[in-house]
This record gives structure tokens, C-alpha cells and sequence, in this order.
């Protein structure tokens, strides 16, 4: 048995709280969102954290907390201290809890997304293999979702696209098995960078179809396809490039966007591009559009 605090903190001076915790005998501290709020990774190492965070810390079960408790409800750092959270969980097979999380996943009518662990439910179908990682991308986000259902139904074979923020390689990964002749990954992150060849290992990706690049050593090119599943601030930041890019009539695929963000990447990629309908969905969006000559 275990020991689960839930604590709700402010941002602003949280590792003086995780140290404090620690030295109480916390064997583990994380931090997760309390929403549904994605923050951007400027640089890679960094450790930005959301506007209403969560801070989760497992004790022994052998630990007294009371007194700890109590020091907690009079930290500054701590929100809405009366409800400090406790709770008691079993222990357990972790390594299986987690991977019964994870089952195959349809997009489309002939693309799947399937764990290593797990059968291809249709083996005839386009299945990319591909186990939750370092990187972002295992088809579980929304976001994930409907660039991959985009890709699905597009006209790839032959095509030269660019996957801007690979993350695990999952986007290029399915272009580069529905037949698109080459793919560009581009990555900050250099373990995105290794998940994604990794990753093209493990689906048997012919030798040179994907290769993969952190932004400055992208080569000059322009593509027929571009996908960027980020965020907006970043996809706003990069919408020169971005149209630089591509060759007119291109594609472009822009995920990562809460839909109250749409209005203003509408506003700033209608000057390079016609832009199609926004596909939302769960607050979600997906923009795409074809480059202008």
C-alpha cells in the first residue's frame, strides 16, 4: 500500500515545496495539468509548467503525514489548501497497469495505430507499431488524431512532405506508409529527433524515405505537404517558413490549436494560403489549406 498526496500549487517557486517534500520522505513527486491546457517548450530541457498545476507525491505507506499536512495548508505555495488531497492505492504491476492503457487505434478506414504488445487487429491494413515514449505522438491526442485522419484520406503517394515538430515520428511515419516518397521530420528536441528514426526502425521504413532534422539543419526545399501538429504560438512564429516551405499549390496541415484559437491562425496563413474549413473537435482544431502561387 501507498501514500498518494494531491497538492494544487502555484507555479512560482515549486521546487522549494518538491524539496520539502522530499526531505519528508516523499518517494516520488510529478506534476500534472489540471486542465486541459497545453503549455510550449521553447527550449529543450525545459521544464515549463501549466497555470493550474497538480503536484502529485507518493509516501510509504509507513510515513505520518499528519504533521506534514498541516505545515502544507499554511505554505504560500499551495492553492485551495483545505483540500489537500489523501488517498491510499494499492500497490501493483505497474509496467502492466500502464500497458493496459494502450490498445489499437483506427483512423480512417485503412491506418492504425498499434502497441508493440498487441496484435494488429487488421494485419492488412496500414498499422504503424509504435509504444508511448520520450516523445509526443501515440495517436492518443485529439490532435494526433485528426492530422492522422487527414493523412489517411489525402493523395500521398509520391509526395515530399515535412512533419514540422515530429515528436515520435507517428505523422511522418504514417505518410511514409501510405506511400509518400519522402519525408523530412524536423524536431528542437533532440530525443524526438532519435524516437522518430527509432521509431521508423521498428515499421521496417525503407532506408532514407525519412530523415530526420533539428530546424537549423533543415535543408532548403520546398515540399508538397507540410504538417505541424505544435501550438499556436509556435505555428504564428513560423508562418513565414512555413509558406516558405511549400511549392504553390501545396498542402499545409496546422494542428494544436484550441479552437479559440482559430480566428487568429486564420488571420495570419490567409495571406500565403486558401485555407479550407476548420475540422474541430473536443475545443480541438485542425487547419489546412493549399499554397497560393
Amino acid at each position: 500500500m501507498w501514500q498518494q498526496l494531491k497538492i494544487q500549487i502555484k507555479t512560482e517557486d515549486c521546487a522549494t515545496l518538491e524539496q520539502r517534500l522530499l526531505e519528508h520522505g516523499a518517494l516520488s513527486v510529478s506534476y500534472l495539468d489540471a486542465e486541459d491546457d497545453p503549455v510550449f517548450q521553447k527550449e529543450p530541457g525545459s521544464t515549463p509548467l501549466w497555470k493550474n498545476t497538480c503536484m502529485y507525491c507518493l509516501f510509504d505507506d509507513a510515513v505520518d503525514l499528519h504533521d506534514l499536512i498541516q505545515e502544507l495548508k499554511q505554505h504560500p505555495n499551495v492553492k485551495d489548501p483545505e483540500n489537500l488531497l489523501l488517498e491510499t492505492i494499492d500497490d501493483q504491476d505497474w509496467e502492466r497497469s500502464w500497458m493496459a492503457d494502450f490498445h489499437p487505434m483506427q483512423f480512417g478506414e485503412r491506418l492504425w495505430v498499434c502497441p508493440s504488445w498487441r496484435p494488429p487487429p487488421d494485419p492488412d491494413a496500414v498499422n504503424i507499431l509504435l509504444d508511448p515514449g520520450l516523445a509526443f505522438g501515440s495517436g492518443t491526442h485529439v490532435t494526433t488524431a485528426l492530422c492522422l485522419h487527414w493523412l489517411e484520406q489525402a493523395a500521398l503517394k509520391d509526395a515530399e512532405l515535412i512533419d514540422y515538430g515530429c515528436g515520435s515520428g507517428i505523422l511522418a511515419i504514417a505518410a511514409a506508409l501510405l506511400e509518400a516518397a519522402s519525408v523530412h521530420a524536423v524536431d528542437n528536441d533532440p530525443q524526438a529527433i532519435a524516437a522518430t528514426i527509432d521509431n521508423s526502425y521498428r515499421n521496417n521504413i525503407s532506408q532514407g524515405i525519412i530523415t530526420a532534422y533539428l530546424p537549423e539543419a533543415l535543408p532548403a526545399l520546398q515540399a508538397d505537404i507540410l504538417v505541424a501538429n505544435i501550438l499556436a504560438e509556435p505555428l504564428l512564429d513560423l508562418s513565414v517558413k512555413f509558406a516558405a516551405l511549400l511549392k504553390p499549390g501545396g498542402k499545409i496541415v496546422l494542428s494544436g490549436v484550441l479552437e479559440e484559437q482559430l480566428p487568429s491562425l486564420v488571420s495570419c496563413y490567409k495571406r500565403w494560403f486558401e485555407l479550407d474549413e476548420p475540422v474541430i473537435e473536443q475545443e480541438w482544431g485542425l487547419l489546412s489549406g493549399t499554397r497560393k502561387a
